[in-house]
């Protein structure tokens, strides 16, 4: 079974070529690497003509800054596996335990697999204690309106069977994409699974990019798609 790797990519110069080396000796044997840059300005592109040129299978390249979410449904369009995994490129997750996420999919339990930060007991990384607050907050409000009760909504970590993820129209072009994407697959009545996964989180003197106003987006974004839709 071919697990796509979907990995967006935006000013990650310092972490992409270890991410990509991580993905390809993680423990799954047929992967398919799909890397979506969203307009990098630091050198990142040099990358994909050098050292990542035989590591990947795929690199689209956007031509202006349009979000994460605009590039995960790129990726997903693009994705041939049977099974289809976001991957952030700052080094947060650990590609080792793909085999964790996919499981429950291979086992034909679920159909999307959440990998969860606060459950488990891998090594979580210390950081801000906030973040962790509203990430708790847009969880809970995200499962009052889908009625599913999962611990982390806004994980990076998410797997799908391809065929569903490719069934759904992903609006949102930057962070609004996990609210969105958690409403439309509980009104598809999906079988969700949650697994605990490791997290080590960055700073943002170390690159970290989500800011407060992706947490009002957030907001919007669950009753957008919960109530609205």
């Amino acid at each position: 079974m071919k697990l796509s790797v979907i990995i967006p990519v935006y000013n990650e110069v310092s972490t992409l070529v270890e991410l990509v080396d991580a993905v390809r000796k993680s423990p799954v044997e047929n992967i398919e690497i799909i890397i979506v840059d969203d307009f990098s300005t630091d050198g990142t592109r040099d990358l994909y003509s050098g050292s990542l040129k035989d590591s990947v299978d795929q690199i689209l390249l956007q031509e202006r800054n349009y979000g994460k979410g605009a590039a995960l449904r790129r990726g997903f369009a693009a994705a041939t596996g049977e099974i289809v995994i976001v991957q952030d490129a700052d080094l947060e997750y650990d590609p080792n335990e793909y085999p964790n996420v996919i499981t429950p999919i291979i086992n034909d339990k679920a159909d999307v697999v959440y990998g969860s930060r606060f459950i488990g007991g891998g090594p979580h990384r210390v950081v801000y204690y906030w973040h962790y607050v509203g990430n708790q907050f847009l969880t809970i409000l995200s499962n009052m309106f889908t009625n599913i009760n999962l611990t982390d909504m806004e994980t990076c970590y998410k797997a799908f069977r391809r065929e569903i993820i490719q069934s759904i129209t992903i609006e949102e072009n930057r962070f609004g994409f996990e609210p969105e994407i958690t409403a439309k697959l509980a009104k598809k009545n999906v079988r969700i699974y949650e697994v605990g996964i490791s997290y080590y989180g960055r700073t943002y003197d170390e690159g970290k990019k989500i800011g407060w106003k992706d947490g009002v987006r957030a907001i919007w974004c669950i009753i957008k798609y919960n109530l609205l839709r």
